[in-house]
């Protein structure tokens, strides 16, 4: 099931751990996200995440654990615990209690095969930065709300095209700071000129 329209996702592959506790309960855990990494997205930026921007989400936000970011497909919640978030000097640790369920059987079985080498999260943007000032711009996610997030099988870069807006945005931003600036000093320059023209 394809995210909403605003949703943007991002995939890290790194090792996704099955571990069994003593009480026969199966959980995965890995990282959704790395700070202080730059990511290529599809060619048209650099992306990076900033320490810190999942901190007001995972305090404040009911945050759920999919499978393959299938919205229909629930593997967890941070509010009934079966879902636990928290930032690390890494980024985004993810913890999730597996249901017994067909898609938590499932999940269990592909993580501890090695087939499911990732994890995922859905998000929008905040609070951003862009940096055009070398050949290729420059992102930097400052904060989000954090959504969701899935292990999956496959890397995934949804949403270029609302970063690409969000680009736009910021460069129509700039360009009105620009523009206002310019009419400030203009202003300044024709009220000097009067000055000096009644004093003469």
């Amino acid at each position: 099931m394809a995210s909403k329209p605003d949703t943007e996702t991002r995939c890290v592959v790194r090792a996704v751990e099955a571990r069994a506790a003593d009480d026969g309960r199966m959980t995965v855990a890995g990282y959704a996200a790395v700070f202080n990494e730059g990511a290529d997205i599809g060619g048209w930026f650099v992306e990076t995440i900033a320490p810190g921007a999942f901190s007001r989400s995972i305090a404040e936000e009911d945050v759920l654990a999919f499978f393959n970011h299938d919205r229909g497909r629930v593997l967890g919640r941070k509010s009934s615990g079966s879902l636990r978030l928290s930032e690390d000097s890494k980024g985004l640790a993810v913890e999730i209690d597996l249901p017994e369920t067909s898609d938590g059987r499932d999940v269990k079985a592909l993580v501890e095969r090695g087939d499911i080498t990732g994890m995922s999260f859905g998000f929008r943007v905040t609070k951003e930065e862009w940096d055009e000032t070398g050949d290729i711009p420059k992102r930097t996610i400052l904060e989000v709300d954090l959504i969701e997030v899935s292990p999956t099988s496959l890397p995934a870069y949804d949403g270029t095209s609302i970063a690409m807006r969000s680009l736009e945005a910021a460069r129509a931003d700039r360009r009105q700071k620009n523009f206002s600036a310019a009419q400030r000093r203009l202003r300044m320059k024709v009220n000097l000129d009067m000055k000096v023209r009644s004093k003469a």
